[in-house]
């Protein structure tokens, strides 16, 4: 095994996913980066000139960077045919479709939330919208740093489409956003989404079930990147095993 190879390895996540990997006793190929001259200062890892060399070097790669680099990293990985997780948020359609593509030639695993504990969280809430009926009503708030760009969190809506499923519908045709005005009562059976923004919050969500007389908060609280970290490596241990396919973190915690 030649170890871990981490695209975007100078960037904050990159740099968390380097020390886990060290924390955990496996070894780090090397990284790309993007703006290596200016963000590689005190980086302990070889940085490669293109991803299709990085890949070739690694066994396994880890994608935090952004949605713009991820069909090349995917074109990467198929030709070194390398399995990836893609812990990227702020994805879309196309880029879905992309994945699902990479996904008949190599392993790809795409999640939008890497914690352990999140993805406990999800199938957790997904159980908890299958057994109440639609007079309970589901909202999601989330809090993250000043620095993100994309809303709803990819782990907010990674929770919203657990309540979907667990509902037996589909998120994009029942999802409430960005309330302003008047808006009319609440629509029965809509998923609603609140993003909160400000100071260094690594992410904070809330799933809330309510009715009349009662309701059901489940939630969790990242405290650093760490935790994010930690999952991104036990994802690539379990997936560079793993045959041809598309899988997430289910999979890797076997729910």
């Amino acid at each position: 095994m030649t170890g871990i190879g981490i695209f975007g390895a100078a960037g904050r996540m990159g740099r968390a996913i380097a020390d886990a990997a060290g924390a955990a006793g496996m070894a780090v190929a090397g990284g790309t980066e993007r703006n290596a001259e200016a963000y590689a200062s005190g980086l302990d890892i070889t940085l490669f000139a293109d991803a299709l060399t990085l890949a070739e070097a690694s066994d396994v790669l880890i994608d935090f960077s952004s949605p713009g680099a991820l069909s090349d990293h995917l074109d990467a990985c198929i030709g070194a045919h390398r399995p990836i997780v893609i812990g990227t948020t702020g994805l879309e359609h196309v880029h879905h479709a992309l994945i699902d593509e990479a996904a008949t030639q190599i392993p790809v695993l795409q999640t939008g939330n890497t914690s352990l504990g999140v993805n406990l969280l999800a199938a957790l809430v997904e159980q908890a919208a299958q057994r109440l009926g639609e007079d309970w009503d589901i909202e999601i708030v989330e809090m993250h740093h000043r620095h993100k760009v994309d809303a709803p969190s990819g782990t907010a809506l990674l929770l919203g489409e657990s309540a979907a499923r667990g509902r037996g519908i589909q998120l994009s045709n029942h999802s409430e956003r960005g309330r302003d005005g008047l808006t009319g009562a609440r629509e029965p059976g809509a998923i609603g989404f609140a993003a909160l923004r400000g100071g260094s919050v690594a992410g904070d969500h809330q799933v809330i079930l309510a009715t009349e007389g009662e309701r059901i908060e489940l939630g969790h609280r990242a405290e650093n990147r760490t935790i994010f970290a930690r999952g991104a490596i036990k994802a690539a241990a379990w997936l560079r095993d793993q045959p041809v396919g598309r899988y997430d973190m289910k999979a890797v915690l076997g729910l």
